[in-house]
C-alpha cells in the first residue's frame, strides 16, 4: 500500500477518533456543538444527518491524510501542527454557519463564529486529530 494510501486511512481513523472524542469534549466545554451534526445537518435535515455527518468527517479526514503524506508530513508534531492550521484557516467559515446551519437558526446551538467554549472544543478536537493521525503516520 502507498504512503498516500495508508495516510488517507490514517485519516480516516483519525476522524473516527475525533467523532468518539466529540460528546466527552462538548461536555468539557458546556456546549452542544459538534462537528458530525454541523456537517450532517449541512447535508440533511433528516433523520440520516448522524451518517451523513459522520461519512463526511471519515472522507474528509482521508483526504486530510491523503495530502498531509503528500506534502511530506509524517509523525505527532507534524499531525497536530497540520490539524491546527486547517483549524485556523477554516474558523472563518464559522461566520458562514451562522447564518445558514439549521441548529443555529432554529436556536438549538449557540452562534459559532466567536463562542470561546466552540473554539475550545474544536482546538481540543484538531488536536486529537493531529495525534492519531501523527502517530499512525510516523515515519520509521
Amino acid at each position: 500500500m502507498s504512503r498516500i494510501v495508508r495516510s488517507a486511512v490514517a485519516g480516516a481513523a483519525a476522524a473516527g477518533a475525533w467523532a468518539a472524542a466529540e460528546p466527552l469534549v462538548s461536555r468539557a466545554f458546556g456546549t452542544p456543538y459538534s462537528d458530525v451534526r454541523l456537517l450532517g445537518r449541512t447535508i440533511t435535515r433528516g433523520r440520516l444527518w448522524p451518517a451523513a455527518g459522520l461519512a463526511a468527517h471519515v472522507a474528509n479526514g482521508a483526504a486530510f491524510g491523503a495530502a498531509f503524506a503528500a506534502l511530506g508530513r509524517g509523525g505527532v508534531r507534524d499531525g497536530v501542527v497540520a490539524a491546527q492550521i486547517e483549524n485556523a484557516a477554516l474558523w472563518p467559515a464559522m461566520a458562514v454557519m451562522d447564518r445558514i446551519h439549521p441548529d443555529v437558526r432554529d436556536g438549538t446551538w449557540p452562534r459559532l463564529f466567536a463562542n470561546p467554549r466552540v473554539a475550545g472544543h474544536a482546538l481540543v478536537t484538531h488536536t486529537v486529530f493531529g495525534l492519531v493521525l501523527g502517530a499512525l503516520t510516523a515515519r520509521d
